[in-house]
């Protein structure tokens, strides 16, 4: 019997230990529903100046520009359906100005074996924005171009290139008006941590190399047009219905609130 009590209460520790796992925020959950009861989500940036090595970068900066004036609006609307916050509001505006009023500076960071880009932003001007926009904390999120080495497979898994690649990545905070970081994308409060791209903008060519006999396979940028394709794909449901999003921002985005969600 006592022996029945210890592995009981194992399991209830167990249970406890891995609910409070589950609070992905930098503050207990607790608190941080008593100081955000609404949230602002500011439009999505384009880092610009960003490590974005696209022959094409002003065209293809356009272009994701234009994609997250459409697409920002399903993130609040994701957010709003996961009930992790009382309320959610969309803060709309132009994100270049609001960009060039709050960042300070972009830092290349390599933790827990996942390389991205965090972003600090300017103290005064963030509290201002935050009273102005009759909300708790705000949501920013930010398109930045990064290079990280990595191994990417052919479409037959055997043939594989170890190289560096240059990707499009989504950074992303909550904020409150004192400055305080209470959740960020990506959460090193996760196991397991990885950042996959936004957008891979880079491809190694097997099939060249194969048909030049070779085993030095480039590494290529895709095209503005593939890209923009690519963007264009919409996600669809398990009824294969349109859930009226790009795949790709889908991705992403689905990833973030599944962070917020965690009770």
């Amino acid at each position: 019997m006592n022996g029945f009590f210890k592995c009981a209460l194992l399991v209830v520790l167990s249970f406890f230990s891995f609910g409070c796992a589950q609070n992905y925020y930098n503050i207990p959950r607790e608190k941080y529903a008593q100081r955000v009861k609404v949230l602002g989500v500011a439009p999505v940036v384009v880092d610009a100046d960003s490590d974005i090595r696209h022959p094409e970068k002003d065209v293809l900066v356009a272009l994701v520009k234009d994609f997250n004036r459409i697409q920002e609006k399903k993130l609040v609307e994701m957010i709003r359906e996961s009930k992790s916050h009382f309320d959610v509001r969309s803060l709309g505006g132009d994100a270049d100005p609001l960009f060039t009023n709050l960042f300070f500076r972009r830092e290349r960071r390599d933790d827990a074996g996942t390389a991205y880009n965090k972003y600090f932003f300017k103290a005064e001007p963030l509290r201002d924005y935050i009273k102005s926009s009759n909300v708790d904390a705000v949501l920013l999120v930010v398109v930045s171009g990064i290079t990280r080495r990595d191994t990417v497979h052919s479409s037959n898994i055997v043939n594989y290139l170890a190289a560096d690649y240059n990707d499009l990545i989504m950074s992303a905070q909550i904020v409150d008006a004192d400055g305080n970081i209470l959740w960020e994308y990506p959460n090193f409060r996760q196991k397991n941590v990885s950042l996959p791209p936004f957008i891979a903008l880079q491809y190694p060519d097997f099939d060249e190399a194969k048909a030049n006999a070779t085993d030095k396979v480039d590494v290529k940028f895709k095209t503005i047009a593939g890209i923009r394709r690519t963007l264009e794909k919409r996600k669809k449901d398990v009824l294969q219905r349109d859930m009226q999003i790009s795949e790709s921002y889908y991705a992403i985005f689905d990833d973030m609130v599944s962070l917020m969600d965690s009770k």
